[in-house]
């Protein structure tokens, strides 16, 4: 991919469970937390990993990282290196879905199976213009306008309307957090392009997609399905970009329900 990385960092990273392990990666700007509705669920029959991705959440930013998905990637498998994890369920969301694409692709020897949830195998133009949107308004305007439209921009206004104490914790959090990370990220996710690779991907793929997605369009979703030899796809209306906080019961069994079957396939019913 000739990406320069730097070394990799050791991950802050929740761990639940027990059973196949399935490692669930953020998207830009977030952390683990974003899973905090999905890991309780998914705990009962498997091993679950969710870790802050570089620069977020408890991770540190390594100095000198230019968030390149090979140090992103690097960050990962060390990670699995550490906890014993010789391969692992992937499952990413948003920028993180970019990320278990990549390792899906470079290291199929360490994936088990392969979930995009709101992703896509490049950043298009639209995406490309959201991230600028938001990167000028949280400089222009500050915080709370950065805030507000990221309510916008990821959630399902009605999800959203019906749910302000939710709105009011975003905005408090906004006022907090460190954005040059996910800046940074936000910048090499502009060049991200597996579309002459995604064709490659041999791991059994499951795609979920939502309808209402204003941030990567629902394109991407059939567009996927339709390029990952054998990928399945679930599509969720009425739902934002954030489908984790939005739907998290129907994610955890569409999750659940493909990777029982990928194990089954593997002669693995019930364990790792």
């Amino acid at each position: 991919m000739g990406e320069e990385a730097a070394p990799p960092v050791d991950l802050y990273a929740r761990r639940e469970g027990s059973g196949p392990p399935i490692l669930l990666l953020h998207g830009v700007g977030g952390n683990h937390t974003v899973w905090n509705q999905v890991i309780p669920l998914l705990a009962p029959q498997f091993s679950v990993i969710a870790p802050d991705l570089r620069g977020h959440g408890r991770t540190p930013t390594p100095e000198g990282s230019r968030f390149t998905y090979a140090e992103l990637e690097g960050d990962v498998l060390q990670l699995m290196d550490h906890d014993h994890v010789p391969s692992a369920h992937w499952v990413g969301l948003s920028g993180g879905s970019l990320l278990a694409l990549r390792l899906a692709l470079d290291r199929p020897d360490r994936g088990r199976s392969l979930t995009m949830v709101s992703g896509a195998a490049y950043a298009d133009p639209h995406t490309r213009a959201v991230a600028q949107r938001w990167a000028e308004t949280l400089a222009k305007e500050g915080p709370d306008a950065f805030a507000l439209r990221l309510l916008k921009d990821l959630y399902y206004p009605d999800w959203i309307e019906d749910r302000l104490d939710f709105a009011d914790e975003l905005r408090e959090q906004v006022k907090h957090q460190d954005f040059g990370p996910a800046v940074k990220w936000s910048l090499a996710m502009q060049a991200f392009d597996e579309r002459s690779r995604v064709a490659n991907v041999r791991l059994p793929a499951l795609i979920v997609q939502a309808m209402d997605d204003a941030v990567v369009d629902a394109s991407h979703g059939r567009i996927l399905r339709q390029s990952i030899p054998g990928a399945q796809i679930r599509i969720l209306t009425e739902t934002g970009h954030m489908v984790p906080v939005e739907r998290p019961r129907e994610l955890t069994e569409a999750i659940a329900t493909f990777v029982r079957s990928v194990e089954a396939r593997r002669g693995n019913p019930s364990t790792g």
